[in-house]
């Protein structure tokens, strides 16, 4: 897709917003931008053993974007996340995990992310022609009423004998069992790294107190900055965060520790800028930041590119993007996956 192409989908207000945008707040010298040769240039000088090496390097060179140091990943655990009926029934051939599987091929995915039982129903068919990512705990929805807990839905083990590149898992940052939950997954990306794979954190914020006079901050900036931080700390090898929408939760909040160049100099109100500080939070971009593609709306083409769009441009690694192409007959959703794969192989987008 060319670049015309993309601004059309954009539209007018939006390609100005987004694609004349010059970041003042952390320059784009200082980013570990993703690359072709981001496993070199990157992590080999870490901790990470040759094993892991190798399954970050079958992430990174599979499907459309393989070998540009971008990555496209479909992610489908809502059937636990949000119940499987409330997830499938806009497209119930996804009832069939082999279906899910499918889509992630033909859309030219460079992994496929789900549910122990998904992947495991077909792994022997599929662990050969696309990356599997074991998401190793979710959050039930069964219990009464709904608590913001992960729980672990097997083990480390089991994915790597099903021949999974990658475990992915979430944490729920802020809750109530928040801290069991990053000690249950530092133990489990360890041994994940001793095995072998890479390591995929969704690094969620929950807690209702984020919520402060009307305003929600569960997607600020500096609250899922931090987030990731940790992810970073107990050795995410890429961190998935929402697209932050606003600022200063900690400060309205009133909780944490803040300085004033947070938000005077390390941040502003633009998307790209406020997306950069998340990806500064990952080491400057050494743990990819890949963030989320969101419900399926009415406009899903416009907001999974123009997300991208800022992705892309604030230094992020790439999208995993479930419910907006799922959601949909095969053709629609593919075309949304493919939309979202131009921007990051469209040479003239580059970093703000």
């Amino acid at each position: 897709m060319s670049l015309d192409k993309i601004t059309g989908i954009l539209g007018e207000e939006k390609s100005k917003l987004h694609l004349e945008h010059e970041c003042k707040t952390f320059e784009k010298s200082s980013l570990y931008a993703p690359s072709p040769n981001f496993i070199d240039e990157v992590w080999s000088d870490s901790n990470r053993n040759v094993q892991t090496l190798r399954s970050l390097s079958a992430l990174y060179n599979h499907g459309r974007l393989g070998g540009t140091g971008y990555v496209s990943i479909l992610p489908v655990d809502q059937g636990l996340e949000h119940t499987a009926g409330a997830s499938f029934a806009p497209n119930p051939a996804y009832f069939d995990s082999e279906n899910i599987v499918k889509l992630a091929v033909e859309a030219g995915c460079n992994a496929v992310a789900s549910t122990y039982g998904v992947l495991a129903s077909v792994a022997r068919k599929y662990a050969h022609k696309i990356p599997l990512v074991v998401k190793i705990n979710h959050n039930e929805l069964m219990t009464y009423p709904n608590k913001y807990d992960q729980i672990m839905f097997g083990n480390i083990k089991n994915a790597w004998d099903m021949g999974a590149v990658a475990v992915g898992a979430t944490i729920y940052f802020g809750s109530e069992n928040s801290n069991r939950q990053i000690i249950e997954v530092a133990e489990a990306f360890d041994y994940a790294h001793e095995l072998g794979m890479a390591t995929i954190l969704w690094c969620y914020t929950r807690n209702g107190a984020f919520k402060k006079d009307g305003t929600d901050y569960h997607a600020a900036a500096d609250l899922t900055g931090q987030a990731n931080h940790i992810g970073a700390t107990i050795q995410a090898d890429i961190v998935k965060q929402k697209l932050p929408v606003n600022n200063g939760g900690f400060t309205n909040i009133g909780f944490a520790k803040t300085h004033d160049k947070m938000y005077s100099e390390l941040s502003t109100d633009h998307p790209i800028d406020l997306c950069r500080y998340q990806v500064a939070n990952g080491y400057m971009g050494r743990i990819g930041l890949i963030n989320s593609g969101g419900a399926s709306g009415g406009n899903d083409l416009q907001d999974a590119v123009e997300t991208a769009v800022i992705n892309k441009r604030a230094g992020g690694m790439g999208l995993i993007l479930g419910r907006k192409a799922f959601q949909k007959p095969v053709k629609e959703g593919v075309e949304i996956i493919n939309a979202v794969q131009d921007v990051y192989l469209c040479n003239e987008i580059d970093l703000a």
